[in-house]
């Protein structure tokens, strides 16, 4: 099997080391980044997972992901926060700008091991399965061999979190889903996320899908649904 190409973006050289020297002997090909600017720099659309630090001068972590986000050929690249601010709102931002995992420092090499496989677990899992039909409804399109999304003939970059969240409303239209029922649907049961990311996905997927949005219908008091 080929080895997954990890990039660890922080600025404390001995932090990368030490990651650096764990995620290689896990068996993942693994890049550092001593910051925002240098690790734009790279041709970043080559890695499977970023491990990135949030509190860095000049270009911070959240802005680095803010950039990949924004970018469709980057956009899908799971990426996994690691930082000292871990706070609610802090962990509620990163997971706005699409972080797939958020931990607080100070942790330990152990823990960032099993994130890290648990992330790469489900993107796995997705890509492995069976996609060689499309999902479509009027001109919103998912092309599930290709992880792409289309709306009105034009691609949106949607994180792979939104990805999962639409793939599960088009393939079942009218059913409502408890946000508990997504989560157990769309997250790694191994990460520990609240019902409010639920709600912060989806209000940043609504955005990404132009007229359809208005096809994600809240129904108070039990979950989300995709009304045709």
């Amino acid at each position: 099997m080929e080895q997954k190409r990890l990039l660890i973006i922080d600025d404390e050289p001995d932090l990368c080391e030490i990651l650096s020297f764990n995620l290689s002997t896990a068996g993942y090909t693994v890049d550092t980044a001593l910051s925002g600017q240098e690790a734009m720099k790279k041709d970043v659309k080559q890695y499977d997972l970023i491990l990135l630090d949030v509190m860095m001068p000049v270009l911070s972590g959240f802005d680095v992901a803010r950039q990949l986000k924004l970018n469709p050929a980057t956009a899908s690249i799971p990426i996994i926060f690691l930082t000292a601010l871990g706070s609610e709102p802090d962990m509620l931002h990163g997971f706005e700008l699409g972080a797939d995992d958020y931990i607080s420092k100070p942790f330990s090499t152990r823990e960032v091991l099993a994130r890290v496989k648990a992330v790469l677990n489900r993107t796995t899992a997705t890509e492995g399965a069976d996609q060689s039909n499309i999902l479509r409804y009027k001109n919103l399109i998912m092309d599930l061999s290709r992880m792409v999304v289309t709306v009105d003939g034009k691609p949106t970059s949607l994180t792979r979190t939104e990805f999962d969240l639409l793939k599960v409303f088009l393939e079942n239209r009218s059913q409502v889903f408890s946000r508990q029922d997504l989560l157990e649907r769309v997250w790694p049961h191994d990460v520990i996320v609240t019902d409010r990311t639920v709600d912060v996905n989806i209000t940043r997927m609504r955005k990404k899908i132009g007229q359809y949005s208005s096809c994600i219908i809240t129904r108070h008091g039990f979950g989300y649904l995709f009304a045709e």
